[in-house]
């Protein structure tokens, strides 16, 4: 079964009403340059053997000092953040095989969230945002004393931090050894009286009286065990560490999860990790999914001085994403005519746009996507149309070209600031020989979905004191 963790933010949109397209009064760039060469290059370096060393290299190098004391919630303090390919080893033979797999996961992944995001009346409970699996992005963490390491999806649209732990009834394969409890001496269970216990959407008591978890997903995948305490250490040189977390230590885990140990919630709940070490702000840059580097989650931080800045909003049906005030998209510098309300938050807590690092392609409401597309090709007639790849309708041969000229696909927030896409979070490709594709598709659901493809190369700051949140292209 395939299936996927993930960060979530979403966003609140207002839209003009329904109109006549026309140009921005000040529009953004109207066209960027694709590096198509470099582009072609990656793809092939992705499947290369010596790609696989990076992961050796990063498993070797030790991330903490187990002697390092607790940390105030103040101190600020990062984590590296690694793209999935560089830990778990491809065995696709070729680019196109590869892509085939990525989007195949990211189907399933957006058909838990269609089931989450609707607030359809399901019979397993979801506590999470996200379904398990393919998580795109890892971070090293450290858990218990002493100290022990792991490589833990991390995802904003999770409120329950949780680990893979001995003695497992189910366990799936990981990249680490599973962690043991009775290895940890800050190992504490939790009693189903604790404050803890209670907070959770879905609990029950063991007949000695410990909490027990479960963290169900809108695909049927899940994760249950106890609930305890633990010391939680993050960060470089020494690190910072936080006794006495709430985690979930999964004895029964379903699901296929390419080496990670668990899960970080990034969330806005009360469980969630930012909450529990009371951070002030939490900002994450993802790099591109076929590169070898790596990049940080950090806590604590200001946000890059230059961050196009926009208010973070919260759904009370939802309280675990975050939302932000959007005015419109612009393709070329012409703003899409859509009608005023498409992309705004009902009473029922419906609606809005969820930018998702975990979905890999971003969906629109049918109606906006086939504006942005039409729109798109409008502008882009210069390049050859290549006919269409999978859920992707709209496809280009650039084989022979070093270069080409994009239009630009932008974010209008409210107050006036725009996210200008760079063309690699537009056009992608689907193979080693030139095809590119424009990396969005249509929803049929009440939602949108903003995937990781835009998010990369941008980092993104949520500043929870003073709720907003902030886009910084070119800061990973």
């Amino acid at each position: 079964m395939a299936h996927f963790f993930f960060f979530i933010l979403i966003i609140s949109v207002s839209f003009l009403p329904l109109a006549l397209s026309r140009s921005l009064s000040s529009p953004p760039h109207n066209s960027q340059i694709l590096d198509v060469a470099k582009s072609i290059q990656n793809t092939l370096h992705v499947l290369s053997p010596k790609f696989q060393s990076f992961q050796q290299e990063a498993i070797k190098q030790p991330l903490y000092n187990s002697s390092s004391s607790s940390s105030s919630s103040s101190s600020a303090f990062s984590v590296s953040i690694y793209p999935r390919s560089s830990l778990a080893k491809t065995q696709h033979k070729n680019y196109t095989c590869l892509t085939l797999s990525r989007l195949a996961r990211d189907s399933v992944r957006v058909s838990s969230l269609t089931t989450m995001l609707q607030l359809e009346e399901i019979q397993t409970p979801v506590t999470s945002g996200v379904s398990e699996g393919s998580g795109e992005y890892f971070a090293r963490v450290g858990l218990g004393q002493p100290l022990k390491e792991f490589y833990m999806v991390i995802d904003t649209g999770s409120d329950i931090t949780w680990f893979q732990c001995e003695p497992c009834s189910e366990c799936y394969q990981q990249t680490d050894p599973i962690f043991n409890p009775s290895d940890s001496s800050t190992y504490t269970r939790l009693s189903c009286e604790s404050p803890e216990c209670s907070a959770l959407h879905l609990s029950e008591c063991s007949s000695t009286g410990t909490c027990l978890y479960q963290v169900s997903y809108g695909d049927g995948s899940f994760t249950v065990g106890e609930f305890a305490t633990e010391t939680v250490s993050l960060g470089h040189s020494g690190g910072s560490s936080f006794s006495n977390v709430a985690i979930g230590c999964g004895h029964d885990n379903e699901g296929l999860f390419i080496g990670s140990a668990g899960l970080v919630a990034l969330g806005s709940g009360s469980l969630s990790l930012p909450s529990q070490i009371k951070a002030t702000s939490f900002s994450y840059c993802l790099v591109d999914r076929d590169s070898d580097s790596s990049s940080t989650l950090e806590f604590n931080s200001a946000g890059p001085s230059d961050s196009i800045i926009a208010p973070l909003l919260q759904n009370s049906k939802r309280s675990t994403f975050f939302y932000v005030g959007l005015e419109g998209i612009s393709v070329a510098g012409e703003m899409l005519s859509v009608p005023a309300n498409i992309f705004q938050v009902d009473d029922n807590g419906n609606g809005g746009i969820i930018v998702d690092s975990g979905t890999a392609v971003t969906r629109f409401e049918r109606s906006v996507y086939n504006a942005l597309r039409d729109t798109f090709v409008k502008y882009a007639q210069d390049l050859p149309a290549d006919g269409d790849f999978m859920l992707f309708d709209t496809c280009y041969d650039l084989s022979g070209m070093k270069t080409a000229s994009v239009p630009t696909v932008a974010f209008h927030f409210s107050g006036g600031k725009t996210l200008s896409l760079h063309p690699k979070n537009t056009l992608v490709p689907v193979n080693s020989s030139g095809k590119f594709c424009l990396a969005f598709a249509p929803e049929d659901g009440k939602f949108s979905i903003i995937g990781n493809i835009q998010q990369q190369g941008t980092r993104v700051s949520y500043d929870l004191a003073n709720n907003l949140v902030g886009f910084s292209p070119h800061k990973c």
